[in-house]
């Protein structure tokens, strides 16, 4: 018998497999076949301390040590700036604040990223505490941890049916059945669905697709050392990615959980949206992928024991912030699962948990 099933295999079910198999035998099920194939590997790949409502930047600064300093760390810098167009001053100064930055000239900006056009470009915030993180690197290192603890990880494994009876889950794949005490729900999109056919509650997460386009480096310039860039209001962001110059619509589509993929009138309006802002037209787009951010209503993750079944964990809502909260949030579920006080406030631990919405 299984301690832990872990149900998913993106950035939190992987972060999770990692911290609990050091308290128990874990199994990881992942319906594809391969690890982090939906919103996990669609990611921007940046670490924005200030990003996310109160209750999610409290979740990224307690992951921030983690990010930096575990085996070696996965950020590197990266900065952002903020670009206004003069059409909403009041908007651009409450992010200014919001993202704790400094304003800047226009020439400012374009000293930065000489892309910037100082022509239509009226005003910019900067804020150098933003970093690149290498996704990849996360994902194979939790996976490492989890497998040197013994954890199974088993991708191409659907799930057909859950059951619970006598203290246990009894969770089915093709002609498999895997049991244990603790079902860990890390589905991303397709969380309310596990949660239903497990006869637990949804938590009314709504899945919004995010598109990306991906372009030769403008110029032909090295963009390396170029900063995010984004519009006042997020109505597009760009940044350097591999060499390479990676633009969103920054849309927030509702859909239902489905391999999602990038709309090209999406994508269309999104790149006239960017252009004004930047000296290089877009000449060449070399290929568009979409990834689904799922969120609660609330805006904030779902983590912990589920309040009327508290061997159903819930590892969910992580909207576009789990790479950068997942280090707080795996070690949360391990504290709850072996009974220590959480290292988070209690405020924080309060704001994530299952029970909120009963």
């Amino acid at each position: 018998m299984n301690d832990i099933i872990i149900i998913g295999g993106g950035i939190a079910g992987l972060s999770a497999a990692a911290r609990l198999s050091e308290l128990g035998k874990v199994t990881l099920l992942e319906a594809e076949t391969a690890l982090g194939y939906h919103a996990s590997g669609r990611s921007a790949a940046a670490y924005l301390r200030d990003y996310g409502n109160a209750t999610v930047r409290a979740l990224n600064y307690a992951s921030e040590d983690f990010l930096r300093h575990a085996d070696g760390g996965v950020l590197s810098p990266l900065g952002m700036v903020l670009l206004e167009d003069g059409t909403d001053m009041g908007a651009f100064r409450a992010e200014v604040a919001s993202f704790n930055m400094q304003e800047l000239s226009p020439a400012e900006a374009q000293a930065l990223c000489p892309i910037v056009n100082t022509s239509h470009v009226k005003r910019a915030g900067y804020q150098e505490a933003v970093y690149h993180l290498d996704a990849d690197l996360m994902m194979q290192r939790f996976r490492k941890t989890a497998l040197g603890n013994g954890a199974k990880i088993l991708t191409g494994s659907p799930v057909s049916d859950i059951q619970f009876a006598d203290g246990n889950w009894r969770v089915q794949v093709a002609d498999h059945t895997h049991t244990a005490a603790i079902l860990v729900n890390a589905a991303g999109a397709w969380a309310d669905h596990i949660a239903g056919m497990a006869g637990v509650a949804p938590k009314q997460l709504q899945p919004l697709r995010r598109s990306i386009a991906r372009m030769p480096a403008p110029g032909g310039h090295d963009v390396a050392s170029w900063p995010f860039l984004h519009a006042t209001g997020e109505v597009w962001w760009a940044k350097p990615d591999a060499g390479k110059w990676i633009v969103s619509p920054s849309e927030a589509d509702p859909m239902d959980a489905f391999d999602a993929y990038a709309d090209d009138m999406i994508i269309a309006e999104g790149l006239a949206r960017y252009e004004p802002f930047v000296t290089q037209a877009v000449t060449r787009v070399e290929t568009t992928w979409a990834g689904l951010r799922t969120f609660a209503p609330d805006r904030s993750l779902v983590v912990g024991r589920d309040a009327v079944n508290p061997q159903f964990i819930w590892c969910a809502g992580q909207g576009g912030y789990g790479f950068q909260t997942c280090a707080a949030v795996s070690q949360l579920l391990a504290e709850l699962l072996s009974n220590k006080a959480p290292t988070l406030d209690a405020k924080t631990v309060a704001a994530i948990a299952p029970s909120r919405f009963v």
